[in-house]
């Protein structure tokens, strides 16, 4: 117990470290300050029947709620909002070691997956961008759900965690409509837990439970902006999208870890490998169906990167066991390249993204009247939604083109230096 204790002080402390840029200098960034407002109005107990009959937004039902309990804590300061990220990250870390008790993981491998997993670049903006934790709360609800499943099909009596585990999965679904795959991952443990198979019928609630999700989704595509817009289409070059993101997503670490586990022909993991690789491959999938790029974004690999980072600590492991210095010596790249590129560049790229609206913000606070947006690279909704959430003054105040310009508003058009 000890040694657990320690371990979950030590990567907790590690995800925390990683995203202190968050904390010290990054605002709110873009589609942040609207949602923070309807999460005021869908988190309210008079809200929520608004919010189960909205055919897109009831899928978020967690992350209205964490963004209201939050905007209450801390109000509208961006600390609270990403010091509630950063928890749920260290909250997903510490899953990730949790299913260490997996015997197909074990303790040693679940360790290294959850420090990599705590560091990897690649999912970054799940935690870096506040409005993206729509993720982290699925996988945490999602993941927990296979623990329990997990806990349930070793001790098939104790149903207190079939409980659990259905629960969670709700919860889950909850969160955001791609929770739908856990049906699938959770068939996973089926094929690695001696004698599980002849439980699949406790399976079945969850099936169920996620076609009916899913059928609901697919039946409110007609007023559905996810649908309508064209940034997700059934027609979508998955072929293509697919693929892309899961070479991507293994890189550079997971195809050296492969690679290692290969030239140095160590066996203990063809087990975990391929329900890594499959665990990466349906995770993947419900992102792949974007039209506007050929790439899962990064904030939708937060879960995929579980399946990455148990393929990265399976390498590390076969390393660590032939040369231990020279593990040390890799252990030390892979942290100090991932904090070093989320300390620079992610988190240029974070406070630029942000620059636009800050830009808007100051000009409001020192400017009595009001302000002719010429030109703003953001939706017109995300500046109006900052300026009331951070001046308190009317979003009236921003006087958008084709209307006429009033002759004494302040002018604003951003260049981008």
């Amino acid at each position: 117990m000890r040694s657990h204790a320690a371990a979950l002080v030590l990567l907790g402390a590690l995800a925390i470290v990683v995203y202190l840029p968050a904390l010290a200098t990054q605002p709110l960034i873009q589609d942040d300050y609207p949602n923070i407002e309807t999460a005021r109005l869908y988190a309210q107990p008079n809200g929520w029947s608004a919010m189960l009959a909205d055919p897109v937004f009831r899928y978020r039902a967690t992350f209205w709620v964490t963004t209201e309990w939050l905007d209450r804590l801390g109000g509208s300061a961006a600390l609270g909002f990403y010091l509630g990220a950063i928890a749920l990250h260290v909250a997903a870390v510490w899953l990730v070691y949790a299913l260490g008790a997996w015997r197909l993981v074990g303790w040693r491998v679940a360790a290294s997956a959850a420090a990599f997993f705590a560091v990897a670049e690649s999912h970054q903006e799940a935690v870096m961008w506040y409005s993206a934790t729509a993720e982290s709360l699925m996988f945490v609800f999602g993941v927990l759900s296979v623990w329990c499943w997990i806990r349930f099909l070793e001790r098939p009596r104790a149903f207190v965690w079939y409980a659990a585990a259905l629960a969670a999965f709700v919860l889950a679904l909850a969160s955001k409509e791609s929770a739908v795959i856990f049906a699938a991952l959770l068939l996973l443990p089926l094929w690695s837990v001696p004698n599980a198979r002849a439980r699949l019928l406790y399976w079945l609630p969850f099936a169920a439970l996620a076609a009916g999700d899913a059928g609901l989704i697919y039946g409110g595509r007609a007023v559905s902006f996810r649908f309508q817009d064209g940034s997700f289409s059934l027609r979508a070059p998955v072929w293509i999208t697919w693929p892309v993101s899961y070479l991507r997503l293994l890189w550079p670490w997971g195809l050296l870890a492969l690679a290692a586990i290969w030239l140095l022909r160590d066996r203990r993991w063809r087990g975990l490998i391929p329900v890594a690789a499959a665990w990466i491959g349906l995770a993947l999938a419900p992102y792949s169906f974007l039209t506007y790029m050929h790439r899962v974004p990064s904030r939708q690999v937060y879960l995929a990167s579980l399946g990455a980072a148990w393929i990265a600590a399976a390498g590390f492991e076969a390393v660590r066991a032939r040369r231990r210095s020279v593990a040390t010596a890799l252990a030390a790249i892979v942290l100090c390249v991932n904090i070093g590129y989320i300390w620079t560049k992610k988190r240029a790229q974070f406070r630029e993204r942000a620059a636009p609206t800050e830009a808007v913000v100051a000009l409001a606070r020192k400017t009595p009247g009001a302000i002719y947006m010429r030109c703003y690279p953001d939706a017109r909704i995300v500046a109006e939604a900052a300026v009331r959430m951070r001046t308190g003054k009317p979003a009236r105040m921003l006087i958008w083109p084709p209307a006429p310009r009033d002759a004494n508003a302040a002018d604003f058009c951003w260049s981008g230096r």
